[in-house]
């Protein structure tokens, strides 16, 4: 996903106001003083908390069930976050099961976010310390109960796959302590194991939760909801991103057999019916004139080249440049003789998940029901509160299974939610309404990765190292409008480069970043700012490597001890060391290293050309990404993410003509085949450290380190993404 968040709780000012002081009217109109962003994000919800905590659950027969607060949606993050609490709770692994939690932002928040929201390769990471203490704590009460029923010492007792046993030979499961166990008050600070003594975690025994179901077909995600009277929803969006309704003749497609009704929103206009199918025909049969006077309708191409401009100093006068990294003299980063030169350029990136965006929404007065694949719960419950004028605790959401995100399923406007809200608060009386989003519209109603232009400047010291870095950045703000505003420039346009070992390596930089606006919906895609600046980054040390004359892979080593990026060199040897000393015959490899997420992954890509175009044979990951809670789940994220940013950078690219998006499915957008996805062997570097992000690291590597295979066979950069296209 994602977001790579600080902290993402509303700041004080317009956004809370909106999202809270309606609820607040509603119940007498006071706002308690005091209360924290959760408080108020939560303020209305009755969810319970039993006497294990908010995580943890027990059945009568001493089954564990975790209460996950991150949305699975094929990233396998339940399997780590059971793991981890079975771990200190020392249950039986066997008898382990996770469902999602309610939302809730004051029990259920990512610890990094401040609301109830998965992303920013987060879910294990910021739950490790919370699920372990849960975890220890619940054990600690089921000792406890035992030791006074039995009146034995604490010190005594031990608990292994869920029985609690003494030396005496007593011992009793967790089922039969549980009544015991709950009125034993909680551990303040429950005693963790030391990391040494895991039989559990960084085994392969943690294997996915979810895989029994989702091959039976019995996970339920939001196209499988059918509630009594539902009714289905299809929306008529702008050609154009910025367009409304200017009017709109409904007739036609109420005479369609099967629609109940028509609504303009704000985002369009609805088709609520019986099926699907017949509100897909009652969307095509309707008459709608749209006011476009507003709307974005330059050309993809039309917007690099502003971009282009920009970065060469040719843009607007009143176009604010921030620096990011700045160091020694500025200005003689833009001078020197004989200095490397070159640009970038990204482009417009669809999510494409495999399940389009859906909803289930009911709403009864100022009453919510939200059943889906919910991403950021807190996002989905502001935006709701705010339609039905209601508190956002007060909004109910039943989190199902998603098919993919890749961060599209969390915006700050709830988009695609929002919409199902709308329509259902017109239908009222609590009839639930499923509102369904094609292919075509998840295509071309956005949101994009946006369009990013680099330009690099580096001169070289006598020994072939960079003396100087000039680095400029255009590109559209995610950030911008939302109620998260950024402090100092946008992070999510410059990490990646931010912060890079081979800038803390070089003595002179001047890097700094343009955000020029367009009206096109832009949104954090896999990997969100390392998208772009690991490609940057990578492609351009292979590039001064060969100008130096110099080894990349020894070039790498020698800048990573200047800056001194011990866990880059670590991960960069392993993967070269697994690599081998030779490739394949007729193939070439490239290598490439970038930590994103906490995270630093090392790829060594073995291509070749076949009829002019980049093939991807094996691709060998090194990793460090702290301890590993599910070993055998961060192979497949490496793999998974591996193929995703491969995908990406073969072919991926949004292209728009007077504005319209010109792709619509998946044959015009080009995703990778199963015949062309690459082998890929995943090595863990070893660490005691706390864990760090996996769900994305692995995406943005994988580009550079292909361009630098290619880079090695044609003597040629590429410049800009797709591979494909750029290679024609």
């Amino acid at each position: 996903m994602n977001a790579p968040f600080n902290k993402l709780a509303p700041q004080d000012g317009v956004s809370r106001r909106e999202l809270v002081v309606v609820g607040a009217v509603l119940v007498g109109g006071a706002l308690v003083v005091g209360c924290s962003p959760a408080d108020l994000m939560s303020a209305g919800s009755k969810v319970e908390v039993g006497a294990f905590g908010p995580f943890i659950r027990f059945d009568p027969d001493g089954a564990v069930t975790l209460l996950s607060k991150h949305i699975e949606f094929g990233q396998g993050n339940h399997a780590g976050l059971a793991a981890i609490v079975a771990e200190e709770l020392d249950a039986d692994w066997n008898r382990v099961k996770v469902v999602h939690a309610p939302a809730n932002a004051k029990l259920y928040s990512n610890s990094v976010a401040g609301v109830q929201l998965t992303g920013g390769s987060s879910a294990i990471s910021n739950s490790w310390d919370q699920l372990r203490k849960a975890g220890a704590g619940a054990r600690a009460m089921f000792v406890q109960a035992a030791a006074a029923k039995w009146n034995v010492p604490a010190s005594e007792i031990t608990v292994k796959d869920s029985v609690v046993s003494h030396k005496s030979g007593k011992s009793a499961g967790f089922g039969q302590l549980i009544v015991d166990a709950a009125k034993v008050a909680p551990p303040a600070s429950p005693v963790l194991k030391d990391p040494k003594t895991f039989t559990l975690i960084g085994t392969d025994r943690v294997r996915r939760k979810d895989s029994q179901a989702k091959s039976d077909g019995t996970a339920r995600y939001t196209q499988d909801v059918q509630l009594p009277n539902m009714l289905v929803a299809v929306v008529a969006h702008a050609p154009r991103f910025g367009g409304v309704v200017k009017s709109f003749n409904a007739d036609d497609a109420k005479k369609v057999a099967g629609v109940v009704d028509v609504h303009q929103i704000p985002t369009g206009i609805a088709v609520v019916a019986d099926t699907t199918y017949a509100a897909r025909m009652g969307r095509e049969a309707l008459k709608v004139e749209w006011d476009l006077g507003k709307a974005e309708t330059r050309d993809s191409a039309t917007i690099a080249g502003q971009w282009r401009d920009i970065a060469a100093g040719k843009g607007p006068s009143d176009l604010k440049w921030e620096a990011f990294d700045s160091k020694g003299d500025a200005a003689a980063a833009a001078g020197g003789k004989d200095a490397f030169e070159t640009t970038y350029d990204f482009p417009y990136l669809a999510h494409a998940t495999m399940e389009p965006m859906n909803c289930v929404a009911q709403v009864d007065g100022n009453k919510v029901k939200l059943t889906h694949g919910s991403q950021g719960q807190t996002l989905d419950q502001m935006a709701a509160a705010k339609i039905v004028g209601t508190l956002p605790g007060s909004v109910e959401i039943e989190t199902l299974f998603a098919g993919g995100s890749f961060g599209r399923r969390a915006n700050f406007q709830s988009d695609y939610v929002a919409e199902c809200v709308h329509i259902a608060k017109k239908v009222g009386g609590n009839r639930p309404v499923k509102l369904v989003w094609t292919r075509e519209d998840d295509m071309r109603a956005g949101y994009f990765r946006p369009i990013v232009h680099h330009a690099v400047r580096v001169t070289l010291d006598k020994d072939g190292y960079p003396a100087t870095w000039r680095h400029r950045i255009v590109t559209q703000s995610i950030m911008k409008g939302s109620p998260m505003p950024a402090k100092g420039p946008d992070q999510t346009a410059i990490e990646g480069t931010a912060g890079s070992p081979y800038l803390k390596a070089t003595p002179i930089v001047d890097a700094q970043l343009a955000l020029p606006e367009a009206g096109v919906p832009v949104l954090w895609w896999r990997s969100v700012g390392a998208t772009h600046t690991a490609f940057v980054m990578e492609h351009t040390i292979d590039q001064l490597a060969r100008k130096a004359g110099k080894d990349p892979v020894d070039y790498r080593r020698a800048l990573y001890a200047k800056a001194g990026a011990n866990r880059h060199l670590a991960a960069l040897n392993l993967a070269v060391e697994k690599a081998g000393p030779t490739p394949t015959a007729g193939w070439t490899r490239g290598v490439a290293v970038h930590e994103s997420f906490g995270s630093v992954v090392a790829q060594v890509a073995e291509v070749k050309l076949v009829d002019g175009q980049p093939r991807v044979g094996r691709v060998v990951t090194a990793i460090d990404c702290g301890v590993a809670v599910s070993p055998d789940q961060v192979a497949a994220q490496m793999e998974g993410g591996t193929c995703y940013g491969l995908s990406a950078a073969l072919y991926g690219e949004v292209t728009l003509t007077g504005g319209v998006v010109d792709q619509s499915n998946f044959d015009t957008y080009r995703v990778l085949r199963m015949n062309e996805a690459p082998t890929v062997e995943t090595h863990i570097v070893p660490s005691g450290a706390a864990p760090s992000g996996v769900g994305e690291p692995g995406t943005p590597v994988i580009g550079p380190a292909v361009a630098n295979a290619l880079l090695a066979i044609s003597k040629t950069p590429t410049t800009r993404l797709p591979f494909v296209r750029s290679q024609a």
